[in-house]
């Protein structure tokens, strides 16, 4: 599809917002931009930190029925939430999912944002919203989610940027090539053969799982060895190249 298209936003889903917040920005060296009141609707209270250009999000429920409390009791706490994208036209990329049976799930329009939610059924795996900020095809330009001056909280000391999501299901390439149609990305291989979609400042990769979920997020950060040790020092659970925090592993890289 014609158009620009690129990672803006991760969400993770918390039974409540702290100690994840507090563990998440200590451990990474990030810093909260925003908390949007505008979620409350939702019977969400949330936080985002700016990592780079792409916002990290974690969104809580305060009350029962919400869809984020059902995905919680779905999954269990494993995997991300949602997937959200900066694009030229919100609006036709929804019509596009439209046709290929993906159903529109919320219409935000908060001017000069405006943005299109895809049912997570139909998407598998998580969430995909496309948005769009007038005036902002600047990737630090305005992004009203992130409150208004989310750029002053960037912070590289210690993380330099979020370059890659893990998706895993029984089928990973039927999942990429679903994600690849629905994102109007061509599904390529990674270095380790597995299916890809390759964003301009992130990429995808698709693994075999149990199950359709967001599984890992990969960061580059200065020094890996201080950032696992700062996490086990929070008490989160190591693994090989990272730490388990908020439903996904946070994989660390040079």
């Amino acid at each position: 599809m014609a158009g620009y298209v690129r990672l803006r936003q991760i969400c993770l889903v918390a039974p409540h917002l702290e100690p994840v917040i507090a563990d998440i920005a200590d451990i990474m060296g990030l810093t909260v931009c925003y908390r949007d009141g505008n979620v409350a609707k939702y019977g969400l209270e949330n936080a985002l930190l700016p990592v780079d250009t792409i916002l990290l999000e974690v969104v809580a429920p305060f009350q029962p029925g919400t869809a984020a409390g059902r995905f919680l009791e779905k999954t269990g706490g494993r995997g991300g939430y949602m997937a959200i994208f900066c694009c030229d036209d919100p609006d036709a990329r929804g019509k596009r999912a439209n046709a290929m049976g993906v159903r529109t799930a919320n219409v935000i329009t908060h001017a000069p944002y405006h943005g299109v939610q895809l049912h997570p059924r139909d998407c598998r795996a998580a969430f995909i919203e496309f948005n769009h900020t007038d005036g902002s095809d600047d990737v630090l330009g305005p992004y009203p989610p992130a409150g208004p001056d989310w750029q002053r909280s960037i912070r590289k000391d210690v993380t330099q940027a979020l370059s890659g999501v893990e998706m895993q299901s029984l089928d990973p390439q039927g999942l990429a090539e679903h994600w690849g149609k629905i994102v109007g990305i061509a599904v390529r291989k990674d270095a380790s053969g597995n299916p890809e979609l390759k964003l301009p400042n992130c990429s995808f990769s698709f693994v075999k799982g149990a199950a359709d979920l967001m599984t890992a997020l990969t960061f580059r950060v200065n020094d890996v060895t201080k950032v696992h040790e700062a996490a086990m020092a929070k008490g989160r659970k190591a693994t090989g190249d990272g730490f388990d925090l908020c439903g996904v592993t946070f994989r660390l890289a040079a």
